[in-house]
């Protein structure tokens, strides 16, 4: 099939969407993996509707947790809104999987033999903009001297091919560890949300340091270029995604990071 011209028809949503742009908290909130939408134009890139709804279309929960999290902290956020799927935004574009061809066990079709100007559309049309959101608006808050704390919210799955991960919160960082640093203690000292309405509620958080993965300049995009390059306090939180799948679950964990990251915050911001 001839690649269109363009990925995205005028009427299909932005791939950017932000949230309380006029909020005064330090923190800036981002979401790579928020949407699991596909451009009309991919059609369903060869797999079932299900898969999307899977781990491997999106970061679930982390989208309804960030938005939580900027109500509870003033603070603003972005998310993107298209599947990781069609390229992964948290991926420097020339990444092997930016745009996957296999994520996890599933083949995806619609992946396959991609063109450059395939790529191109893909960066061009969901990929820059995001990004150019995220430099934007943190040019927009050094002009007006104000600071900025970068984090970068996930989620991730339980079980991957076919192991379990004991963690219930990940910590990732690559060369900045400081806000890494602050807040691993409170956390480790910190329960399952007893309101969460999960099975595990009241048990003692435990807290994967680069676990489940490792942040680095390869396999990562929005920490190591909005907050590293930049000089930023940044940090990428990973959140089970059993234990935000729900809106209730989700308002009860943004309480408990946002009592510990405004614990934090004076650390880096007078």
């Amino acid at each position: 099939m001839t690649p269109p011209d363009t990925l995205l028809d005028p009427d299909e949503p932005d791939p950017v969407a932000i949230h309380r742009p006029d909020g005064r908290s330090p923190y800036l909130l981002t979401c790579d993996h928020a949407g699991r939408l596909l451009p009309r134009r991919l059609g369903d890139l060869g797999i079932p509707a299900f898969e999307l709804e899977r781990h491997i279309g999106w970061d679930i929960g982390a989208a309804g947790l960030t938005r939580q999290m900027a109500h509870r902290l003033d603070a603003t956020a972005i998310r993107q809104a298209y599947s990781r799927l069609v390229c992964d935004c948290n991926r420097p574009p020339d990444a092997p999987d930016f745009a996957t061809r296999i994520s996890e066990n599933t083949q995806i079709p619609g992946n396959r033999d991609l063109t450059p100007a395939d790529i191109a559309a893909r960066r061009e049309e969901i990929w820059r903009p995001y990004h150019q959101a995220i430099a934007g608006l943190l040019d927009a808050r050094k002009a007006a001297g104000r600071p900025t704390l970068l984090i970068a919210m996930h989620s991730f799955t339980p079980v991957y091919k076919g192991q379990s991960r004991p963690w219930h919160v990940g910590l990732l960082y690559n060369r900045d560890r400081r806000l890494a640093d602050a807040i691993r203690p409170l956390l480790q000292a910190a329960q399952v949300p007893a309101d969460s309405g999960h099975a595990e509620a009241g048990r003692p958080l435990v807290v994967g340091d680069n676990e489940p993965y490792r942040l680095t300049d390869e396999t990562d995009y929005t920490v190591p270029v909005h907050g590293e390059k930049r000089g930023l306090v940044s940090l990428e939180i990973e959140v089970r995604q059993d234990l935000i799948a729900s809106q209730q679950s989700q308002a009860a964990w943004a309480v408990l990071f946002d009592k510990l990251l405004c614990e934090v915050q004076g650390r880096f911001v007078n």
